[in-house]
Order: C-alpha cells, then sequence, then structure tokens
C-alpha cells in the first residue's frame, strides 16, 4: 500500500505542478484585470517584486551614472527603464528579452520625460499655464503622446502636477504653477483620464 502512495505522488505531483504552471490567470485576457494582478503577485518572489520597482537608464544620457547602454547588461527582470532610443530594433530586442528570459515573462516599461512635447517641442508647462488655455495643453500633450507612442515609450512621466510654492525645487518649470485648482485644470487637460482630479473640479 505504502508503495502504491509513493508511486501516486510521483505520477500526480508533477501534473498538478504542470497544471499549476499552465493556470496562468495573470496572463488571461478574458480574466478581470485586479484577478490577474493578484495572479501575478502570489507568484513572484521577493526578488523579482523589488526588481519590478527598479528603472534603469538606457541609450544616450548625459549623466554617466545613468549609462547603460549595452543590450546584454540590462537586466530581464527590470521593471522600467528610461528609455533615451529611437531605435524599434533595440526596443524590441529589451522587450523580447524581458519576455522570454524572465520567469513570469513581465515586459519592461519603456519611459521617459515627455513633459512638453516629444518630436514636436511646446513651450514647458509653467509657460503653458500661462496661456489659461487649457484646450491648446490639451492640443500639445495629444500630439506628444502619439509621437513618443510611436517610437515605443509606454510612459511619459507627465503630467506632473505638484504644486510648486519653492522656487529652490529644481523641477518647477514641469509643473502648472502654484495654484491647486489651476493646475488641476491642466492636469485634466493634459490627461483626461485622471478621474480623481475631474470629479475633485466637479
Amino acid at each position: 500500500m505504502k508503495k502504491i502512495f509513493v508511486w501516486l505522488l510521483i505520477i500526480v505531483l508533477p501534473l498538478i505542478g504542470l497544471a499549476q504552471k499552465n493556470n496562468l490567470v495573470y496572463k488571461d485576457k478574458n480574466v478581470p484585470i485586479n484577478q490577474r494582478v493578484e495572479d501575478l503577485l502570489r507568484r513572484m518572489t521577493l526578488e523579482e517584486k523589488i526588481m519590478q520597482t527598479n528603472q534603469w537608464s538606457y541609450g544616450k544620457n548625459v549623466n554617466k551614472n545613468n549609462i547603460k547602454d549595452k543590450l546584454r547588461e540590462v537586466n530581464p527582470e527590470i521593471g522600467a527603464l528610461v528609455y533615451r532610443s529611437i531605435s524599434p530594433v533595440s526596443r524590441n530586442y529589451l522587450i523580447r528579452k524581458s519576455i522570454e528570459k524572465s520567469r513570469l515573462g513581465i515586459p519592461i516599461l519603456m519611459g521617459t520625460d515627455v513633459i512638453h512635447g516629444f518630436r514636436t517641442i511646446f513651450p514647458i508647462p509653467i509657460a503653458e499655464a500661462c496661456s489659461w488655455n487649457p484646450d491648446l495643453v490639451k492640443k500639445s500633450c495629444e500630439i506628444a503622446a502619439k509621437e513618443s507612442w510611436l517610437t515605443g515609450i509606454d510612459w511619459t512621466f507627465a503630467p506632473m502636477v505638484d504644486i510648486a510654492r519653492d522656487p529652490r525645487w529644481g523641477r518647477v518649470a514641469e509643473g502648472f504653477g502654484e495654484d491647486p485648482y489651476a493646475s488641476s485644470v491642466f492636469c485634466v487637460a493634459a490627461d483626461p483620464e485622471v478621474e480623481e482630479v475631474r470629479l475633485w473640479l466637479e
């Protein structure tokens, strides 16, 4: 009887493991997003979670401490890259590497600062706010979003709506000024999907 039980364990346990491995809820597009996220988080190790909170720079960068220009050096488990390249070949290689070489196949997010245009350059946000014209800000952001998306950027780090009340703060130019209401109006113009801000304005 003990031998039969041992043989059953030897046969059944690997099959259960295989079934669990193949039941990748987080990759099933038909499952609600919150269930997919919970499933993925349950599968992740602490190290994998920490790597997902890391962001490296890739491509041309004037800061020597940030240069990460060799494709083979990019860890496939990294969460995001400040992507400073317009090469679709490099981007596709990095995405493929992250999906194929990481245990869970989580693609790397490609992000960069797109606060006042990408190819087409517009005034900086503090200057756009001086126009008192949210429609123009909306249009400039739509153009920047399209241009950056077409080069493979997933994340634009914008709009930046920190309230700037101290001129010593080095990123004053990236926001829409010191007034919370005006900043909120321009935030919604820049990104209409910011539902919390839209509801606050109403």
